[in-house]
């Protein structure tokens, strides 16, 4: 997962590089909350563009990141959803 913080819109945008199951979510995880906390945006973006599947584990990481984002003050945002990922959503 590769992260971009933009300071002067104090926008956070995750780009997930990798599949999302139950292999791989952990990781995504912490490194998408290690982030969200040092840099404690108002705005986080998921960059879904290089993201070949997702199974239900990817919508309950979503779901725990929606809470966490709102618990610092922050919205969340998905973008670049592939057709695979719409689906599941």
């Amino acid at each position: 997962m590769e992260s971009k913080f933009y300071e002067e819109d104090k926008l956070l945008v995750l780009k997930i590089t990798s599949e999302i199951d139950d292999h791989n979510v952990q990781e995504i995880r912490r490194k998408a909350d290690y982030e969200m906390e040092r840099y404690m945006p108002k705005r986080v973006i998921f960059d879904f563009d290089s993201v070949t599947f997702m199974d239900s584990a990817g919508i309950g990481l979503i779901i725990g990141r929606y809470k966490f984002a709102n618990m610092i003050g922050a919205k969340l945002e998905l973008s670049n959803l592939t057709r695979k990922c719409k689906k599941n959503f």
